[in-house]
């Protein structure tokens, strides 16, 4: 394990959470960095100061690029954290060659929308990535308590044993325990939705929705994940494993979760542009929403609270009326 080489495609918050796991285990990490200055600081201290500030990584232990393909080609395993709207053109003039023989783990939480693709799918189709050299990492977690090194549960999923037991070995530390799957598309699809559901939470907030009416929302956010992943993806699956309900629960109710904070904005009157500007990081929902819309419309699935919270971001529409017609539905 300790030869292998890692790299860490990615420089926000979820990326340097990584990172400092990755160092917990192994000694050196490469790491992409796109933004010269902030590259710069972490070379010389450690810290990246847009994203986790108070956490001090090692910086004689990391190998910071500006270069993509530098990193990517003294790489023998790749962990993707790149936020999904941005991975299409970070990848801009890589082609299949540039990936044979590494491995890539997916962090990502949402959707290449220019592909209308989850993440796997998308390696396998445009860079040809074997499906038994691609794995998932995912929650239910917030960077900022890995930063503490508070007590955290992720899950490995890949086709093939091989590749989650490598994932296993790279994350697990002290405070990481790993669950391992083989469910790699419909917990892609669940990461993906519970974005979108947690800012649908946040709007309720923001219209002044109370504790109880909020469990019962995340209850049938529940049932309509499974309505849904069940058509994309109809394999069996038990859906009270954290990495489906456990990961809806943390960014549904948590104070870290920029989804639920991007929707009580919109629940307390800013407009979607609005809220976009005063968010300093990607909340993935939003363009989430919009890109199950549109798969949605193959696969027919009865997905009311998707539609809603779509209605409010992309077709202008009262979240109060939006809201309301979620209630009606509520069981």
């Amino acid at each position: 394990m300790k030869q292998l080489k890692v790299g860490v495609l990615g420089s926000g918050s979820w990326a340097t959470a990584i990172v400092k796991i990755l160092q917990t285990n192994m000694r050196n990490v490469n790491w992409w960095v796109r933004e010269p200055e902030i590259a710069e600081y972490v070379r010389d201290t450690g810290v990246n100061k847009a994203y986790l500030s108070s956490v001090h990584l090692n910086p004689r232990l990391l190998n910071v690029d500006t270069d993509i393909k530098n990193v990517i080609q003294g790489s023998d395993v790749l962990v993707l954290v790149i936020p999904s709207i941005y991975i299409n053109a970070a990848f801009e003039g890589l082609t299949p060659k540039d990936f044979e023989e590494k491995k890539i783990i997916s962090a990502v939480k949402g959707i290449v929308p220019e592909e209308m693709m989850i993440v796997a799918n998308y390696l396998e189709t445009k860079f040809q990535i074997p499906s038994r050299d691609i794995g998932i990492i995912t929650g239910p977690s917030h960077a900022e308590e890995i930063a503490l090194e508070k007590l955290t549960f992720l899950t490995a999923a890949s086709k093939l044993k091989p590749m989650r037991d490598l994932t296993f070995e790279l994350f697990s530390c002290s405070f990481i325990k790993i669950i391992t799957s083989n469910d790699i598309y419909g917990l892609e699809y669940a990461t993906v939705l519970k974005n979108v559901y947690a800012l649908g939470g946040g709007i309720l907030k923001g219209l002044g929705y109370g504790d109880n009416f909020f469990a019962a929302y995340v209850a049938n956010c529940t049932k309509e994940m499974k309505v849904f992943i069940r058509h994309v993806h109809p394999v069996e699956r038990t859906y009270y494993h954290s990495a489906y309900l456990g990961d809806l629960l943390v960014t549904a109710y948590s104070q870290f979760s920029r989804n639920r904070t991007f929707g009580q904005m919109i629940g307390q009157g800013y407009s979607v542009a609005s809220a976009k500007l005063e968010m300093k990081m990607v909340a993935e929902g939003y363009f989430a929403a919009q890109c199950i819309h549109a798969i949605n419309e193959k696969y027919k699935a009865e997905i009311p609270i998707i539609d809603a919270i779509y209605n409010v971001l992309f077709l202008k529409r009262s979240p109060a009326i939006e809201m309301r017609k979620v209630i009606d539905i509520i069981r």
